[in-house]
């Protein structure tokens, strides 16, 4: 779905990021300076979009380990867009999240309940606050959250001591995770289940750039020829070696979507197909508009 319009900004950043290649693979083991040399040299296909937003998408040969299927929309912040969080009492497909919000880009958001739909993470609106994170989800994977104020986003750290004594009263806040950057070094997971951390799946991740830059990407999984999905730790390193310096994964699997002016450009895998028509229905997704 992507346009062939390759990114001269990313061009220019290949060689700077080259330089750093040794060191991050030296600090992400399972990774590789083939799969670090892999992405920067990868033939995206970019489109620009107005307002300062623009989307790509590269399919991968080999990259940690099989082939891949990645895809971005990059959000200036000089740009006229403005971030948001959606919640819908009834779960929708994200297309339809997103021309309710009238939304330009959007990806999925946080882990719910399949069968009612309610957040299973802490999730406030303003002063109200609408869910919290479970036991569950603080064992598995919950170690960040995303903050939406006046349309500016900020990724956060996330334990249960701090949604305890969360009393910011304006903004929304979703919790997610785990964390996988923060300040441009690989966030502990120490705390979240190794099997979910491991385990190559279809992901989501946001994250903010040095110069506040956000990104939205996902990578494609359950499809041994085109996409095998990603373990955290490389869909950490991927996100890094984009720019990311805090980042932040997001619900998954089936709940992987990425939207962009009224069509879905990764391959959602509910319907067990390579596609874009998998869409699975979700209660809440982030957004720009």
């Amino acid at each position: 779905m992507c346009k062939n319009r390759f990114s001269r900004n990313f061009s220019a950043c290949g060689r700077c990021l080259l330089i750093i290649i040794a060191f991050l693979s030296l600090h992400a083991q399972a990774q590789t300076t083939a799969d670090s040399l892999a992405i920067v040299n990868a033939k995206w296909e970019w489109t620009n979009i107005d307002g300062g937003m623009k989307a790509g998408c590269a399919a991968f040969a080999n990259l940690y380990g099989g082939p891949q299927y990645v895809s971005i929309v990059e959000v200036s912040p000089k740009g006229k867009h403005r971030a948001g969080i959606a919640i819908s009492k009834q779960m929708k497909p994200l297309t339809q999240l997103a021309h309710e919000h009238k939304a330009v880009a959007a990806i999925n958001g946080s882990y719910y309940n399949m069968s009612k739909g309610n957040s299973v993470t802490f999730l406030k609106v303003d002063k109200e606050v609408r869910d919290t994170t479970t036991a569950q989800e603080f064992g598995i994977r919950v170690t960040g959250a995303v903050a939406v104020r006046k349309g500016k986003l900020k990724l956060l750290p996330w334990t249960p001591q701090i949604e305890h004594g969360y009393k910011k009263r304006v903004g929304t806040v979703l919790a997610s995770g785990p964390l996988m950057l923060q300040n441009s070094r690989y966030a502990s997971w120490a705390s979240c289940d190794s099997g979910f951390i491991a385990t190559k799946h279809p992901r989501s991740a946001i994250a903010v750039t040095k110069d506040k830059r956000v990104l939205l990407v996902t990578v494609d999984g359950r499809s041994a020829d085109n996409a095998i999905g990603m373990s955290i730790p490389e869909l950490a390193h991927l996100v890094k070696v984009l720019g990311g310096k805090t980042a932040l994964n997001l619900d998954g699997g089936g709940s992987t979507m990425l939207y962009l002016d009224g069509r879905i450009l990764n391959h959602p895998c509910d319907n067990h197909l390579f596609d874009h028509e998998g869409e699975r229905h979700i209660p809440n997704m982030i957004y720009f508009r």
